[in-house]
């Protein structure tokens, strides 16, 4: 009679003691997930073109090494919202800030009725990353619990809750957001992947940038004599141009001088000579004409 109380026991026991190992389980090998994508992530890390084309190195370093060892906490950030209304017609959005690489961005997300459109998307000054496509979740999907790993940062993880395509029924919605950065060794370990990977990524656009900058002195020197040989035209074109001032300076008095002169011979062979016509006029008074 008091043996199968204590079998009851022994198999609840059991039961829990298998449903906290299979979670032990779960959480392992999510653990084990997680750290994989973060060395694929940092592995493939590559800086922005803001970054690369800083007057300095200080931007560079600074995705690199990510927070300081020395003032950082690794404190987890949670935002919760609950029975938040998202009207007819209307949207939620949720911006995320996540300053730490490295960082897992975990979500739930349960609907109080009816269903709701849902986007997750990461915003940085290079781009937007879609985390999540824009999709109906229904209240009986909920709660839905996923989370994500952000690599580059800083970026801000933008929740949209749309209920654009409602235009009768008001929708509520209750999350938890909780961001949780990397441990410090986590934190140590991704800022040598990152740097190796960026020191790649360094060296081939120093190759590229040493090309062009080949290119950039040949052209420039082509440039320079082609500049010199035009200086050294242009100045024989002054000399050129100075003798045709003067040739013309000359020419011009001299065909003032020729067009005076043909016109007074034209007015002699015309009009006759003043000294001819006196003569003329003095002997015919002398003859009494």
């Amino acid at each position: 009679m008091h043996a199968l109380p204590l079998i009851l026991k022994m198999v609840a026991e059991e039961d829990t003691a298998k449903a906290a190992k299979k979670k032990a389980t779960i959480e392992e090998m999510e653990a084990q997930a997680v750290d994989k994508a973060k060395a694929t992530a940092d592995s493939s890390f590559r800086p922005s073109n803001a970054v690369l084309n800083a007057a300095t190195a200080a931007p560079l370093l600074a995705a690199v090494d990510g927070p300081s060892l020395q003032t950082y906490e690794g404190k987890e950030s949670v935002y919760v919202g609950r029975s938040v209304p998202v009207s007819a017609g209307g949207k939620l959005e949720l911006p995320i800030h996540v300053t730490t690489p490295g960082s897992v961005v975990e979500y739930a997300v349960e609907l109080a009725n009816y269903d709701v459109d849902l986007s997750i998307q990461a915003e940085r000054d290079e781009g937007i990353t879609i985390v999540k496509e824009m999709g109906r979740l229904s209240s009986a999907e909920s709660p839905l619990t996923q989370k994500f790993l952000v690599g580059a940062v800083p970026c801000v993880i933008q929740f949209l809750f749309s209920n654009q395509y409602s235009w009768m029924r008001e929708k509520v919605v209750s999350y938890k957001i909780t961001v949780t950065p990397p441990s410090s060794e986590s934190l140590t370990a991704g800022r040598r992947r990152r740097a190796t990977a960026c020191l790649q990524a360094v060296r081939d656009d120093l190759q590229t940038a040493e090309k062009r900058l080949g290119a950039a002195q040949t052209q420039k020197g082509k440039l320079q004599e082609e500049v010199a040989e035009m200086m050294k035209l242009l100045e024989e074109k002054k000399k050129a141009w100075k003798v045709a001032e003067k040739e013309e300076e000359w020419l011009t008095s001299r065909t003032k001088l020729r067009q005076e002169q043909e016109r007074l011979l034209n007015d002699r062979l015309q009009n006759g000579w003043e000294d001819e016509k006196k003569a003329a006029a003095e002997e015919k008074k002398e003859n009494g004409d």
